[in-house]
């Protein structure tokens, strides 16, 4: 098994593998997110996705998400993997593991982290429709790229 602990991957993600890396005896908590590919986005049919990342940096970022999480919930142990390249209905795209001795912390721990990916993490989803497609921009849909894809600024 791989014991990297964050990692971006264009292979399935095993929510079993992510879980695996948490584990240990002084934890009483694992919970895990899983976040899927879903049929219907803002009455739009998707019939798959297309994620792209600035591996190196991507990968760098999930790590500093990791510190961040061991900064305010000290006795926790995260692992994050992402998905890129096509993805169908109902594939893994990302999954976030946290064991800690008290569920409370690995709960609020894997909040954060999905949040913190979305807003810190260089990876950009492209949604391809029925009707069309587009990238849908930033993680948390608040920058649209009009060139159709991220450029400059976004790749640093």
């Amino acid at each position: 098994m791989n014991e990297r602990l964050f990692m971006i991957t264009d292979k399935p993600v095993s929510i079993e593998d992510v879980v695996k890396k948490v584990m240990r005896p002084e934890a009483g908590a694992v919970t895990t997110f899983a976040g899927t590919v879903r049929e219907w986005t803002n009455g739009k049919r998707t019939l798959f996705l297309q994620y792209e990342a600035y591996v190196s940096m991507a990968e760098k970022m999930l790590e500093q998400i990791g510190a961040e999480i061991r900064e305010k919930w000290p006795e926790t142990k995260v692992a994050i993997t992402h998905r890129i390249g096509k993805l169908d209905i109902g594939d893994i795209a990302v999954v976030i593991a946290v064991s800690s001795p008290h569920r409370n912390d690995a709960y609020e721990a894997n909040r954060y982290a999905i949040e913190r990916i979305k807003q810190i993490v260089p990876i950009w989803k492209k949604e391809h429709w029925e009707d069309g497609t587009e990238w849908v921009g930033n993680q948390q849909g608040t920058k649209a790229y009009p060139a159709g894809k991220p450029e400059g600024e976004d790749l640093r």
